[in-house]
């Protein structure tokens, strides 16, 4: 079963459009169509789970050009190339820039498909990497000064015995700070903690 997901389908010819937007609208996406790369960051707004289809070579900005544009802006919806001819230069340029596939014209539904499957698994993968990390660092930011400074400690293998030292104050204030610092940061075992400092790095 597909997954539900909204795809960006950028080619200048419009019978490519047509017939892939009608075939991919027949399976359950929601489909936008632009004509080239200026129509797309003109009017095109951000949603995910995602996918941009973008063919190579169009008037104007290429679609390579267009990739390196939204990898600049930070915008990392997953691109899947299509092109009616294959060149080797274009296709590893375009995988080195982070495409998900390269499929040449004519391809067959089954590989569209699965590479639009593809994708949307990846951005909806990424964007819940981003939605754990800002709620990761929103706990961060709940900790009192010292609060942090006893976690850095924490996570670099220091006892409390030891932190409470270099900190000048006692074993037991320390163990009310990493009380609080465990709970804040909704982290069970220092194994944990260490986990949620490396997604904070």
């Amino acid at each position: 079963m597909l997954s539900a997901g909204h795809i960006y389908l950028i080619d200048d010819d419009s019978s490519v459009r047509e017939s892939i937007s009608r075939m991919l609208k027949s399976y359950g996406f929601s489909v936008e169509s632009y004509s080239g790369p200026e129509d797309y960051l003109k009017q095109a707004i951000p949603v995910s789970p995602a996918a941009i289809i973008l063919d190579v070579r169009m008037p104007g900005m290429s679609g390579v050009e267009l990739h390196a544009k939204l990898n600049e802006m930070g915008r990392k919806t997953p691109i899947i190339y299509i092109s009616g001819e294959s060149m080797p230069h274009e296709i590893v340029t375009s995988m080195k820039q982070g495409a998900m596939d390269f499929l040449i014209k004519p391809f067959n539904l089954e590989d569209l498909l699965k590479a639009v499957q593809a994708a949307l698994e990846v951005d909806t993968q990424t964007h819940q990497l981003l939605n754990q990390t800002i709620s990761i660092q929103a706990r961060y930011e709940s900790l009192t000064p010292r609060e942090k400074e006893v976690f850095e400690l924490l996570v670099e293998g220091l006892m409390n015995k030891e932190i409470a030292v270099q900190l000048g104050t006692t074993n037991a204030t320390i163990k009310v700070h990493k009380s609080r610092v465990m709970e804040k940061m909704q982290a069970s075992s220092l194994q944990e903690l260490v986990r949620l400092h490396h997604r904070l790095s």
